[in-house]
């Protein structure tokens, strides 16, 4: 363990001393040398996080708006949690750039104020509910303070494949590149990574299938009873039951978002 530690310390250092003589090449016009530095100062950085966040406290799955604010008031509040977050997409926001809907405008419960205040993100005030002018005023500020927050790392163009499960508790997410988990058909040696935390967020909403295939683990493992399926979606009623229903469904996993 000591020694794969530091192997680990010693060769990032050594790329990046090698960087720095082939930058001081490349200003002699060595383009090629230039690229090379270019890719390896990706390298560096990419791999290392993703050693580093292979034991996570917490994996935040979905870069929504459920995804985001939770990781936006946990990382506040608790600054020594590592927190995770794996997007699907390679864009992170899912469907909060707009408005649910191709509408510009961002239209959601009174209860919104606190956080879009604390953001300091403008709004109006009509009945019981807040409105912001665009939608990806919200996403953007949120997005932004989330990212610059120093116990949070992001990976997108990620997707969560399965859970780890050990024993009675989820322990963990397997995870895959994107374009991998999408083309199995055409890629099928593709070995996946795990990503280990105590507790793992499910909030991919609607556009994600992980919310539907959570369940399905959970019953096979034995932590749940099989859930009853679909019902109608009263709107009346929707936002209240989403908070209601934002729990800890199994030891070590939490859903959440809509």
């Amino acid at each position: 363990m000591t020694r794969r530690k530091a192997t680990r310390r010693m060769i990032p250092h050594q790329l990046r001393h090698r960087s720095r003589e082939n930058a001081q090449e490349s200003g002699a016009g060595g383009d090629r040398i230039l690229h090379l530095c270019l890719i390896r100062s990706y390298d560096i950085r990419y791999f290392d996080m993703m050693y580093e966040r292979a034991m996570s406290d917490v994996v935040i799955i979905g870069a929504g708006c459920a995804g985001l604010s939770c990781a936006f008031h946990l990382a506040k509040t608790r600054p020594d949690v590592k927190i995770t977050i794996l997007e699907a997409n390679v864009t992170p926001g899912g469907d909060a750039w707009l408005g649910g809907q191709p509408m510009t405008p961002m239209v959601v419960s009174k209860l919104a104020y606190r956080l879009l205040t604390e953001l300091d993100v403008p709004f109006e005030v009509e009945g019981n509910f807040v409105v912001v002018k665009h939608a990806a005023l919200f996403t953007s500020t949120i997005l932004s303070k989330v990212l610059r927050m120093p116990n949070v790392v992001m990976f997108n163009a990620t997707t969560v494949e399965d859970l780890m499960v050990h024993g009675d508790r989820i322990t963990g997410v397997v995870t895959n590149w994107t374009p991998v988990a999408q083309n199995r058909d055409s890629q099928s040696c593709m070995g996946p990574n795990v990503i280990t935390a105590p507790v793992t967020v499910s909030a991919t909403g609607h556009d994600g299938q992980i919310g539907a295939f959570c369940a399905k683990r959970l019953v096979s493992a034995g932590l749940r009873e099989q859930p009853e399926g679909m019902h109608r979606l009263d709107m009346n009623k929707a936002e209240s039951m989403i908070i209601r229903g934002t729990c800890e469904v199994a030891p070590g996993l939490i859903i959440a978002g809509w």
